[in-house]
């Protein structure tokens, strides 16, 4: 199956699947659709604020395979789910991801090809703000070429 006709069916999947998953509330963060050998591995990433929790992601799995068994856009070859939350390694690229993750640690490499790592500290539509060494520093948005959050093995000192 070519790429373009798996990332029309993973567009398909998460459309039928944002409002049920909606009113779980949960956020649809990827859908992957992977070739393994007869069989397909169907990864889908969820996420909400305060985070999933085992109950979500078996709540989650419930209901996306009632949607998908009383749908025909996977198709008649088998395929195996996995239901997951979204992660930390995935990149930080809507608002709601900077909102999920304030008082998180975060290296964000900007358009101009700098780079800033710092704590988010609050965030809005726009952009966020980071305390980088006890400045408050803007990023917009719109001039963060990837953000992602920083593994912590020292709790913060206001946790």
């Amino acid at each position: 199956m070519s790429q373009a006709r798996q990332d029309a069916i993973a567009s398909s999947i998460e459309s039928e699947l944002a409002s049920p998953l909606r009113a779980l509330e949960l956020d649809i963060e990827a859908v992957e659709i992977t070739p393994a050998g007869k069989r397909r591995i169907l990864r889908i990433a969820v996420d909400k604020d305060g985070g999933v929790t085992l109950d979500d992601v078996a709540d989650a799995t419930r209901e996306i395979n009632r949607v998908l068994d009383a749908s025909d856009v996977m198709g008649e070859q088998p395929y195996t789910l996995e239901v997951t939350s979204r992660g930390v390694d995935r990149p930080l690229t809507l608002p709601r991801h900077w909102r999920r993750n304030t008082g998180r640690l975060v290296k964000a490499t900007l358009a101009d090809g700098s780079s800033v790592t710092g704590r988010i500290t609050s965030c809005d539509e726009e952009g966020a703000t980071v305390d980088v060494a006890g400045t408050a520093r803007v990023l917009p948005y719109a001039e963060v070429a990837k953000a992602l959050v920083q593994i912590e093995f020292n709790k913060h000192e206001d946790e």
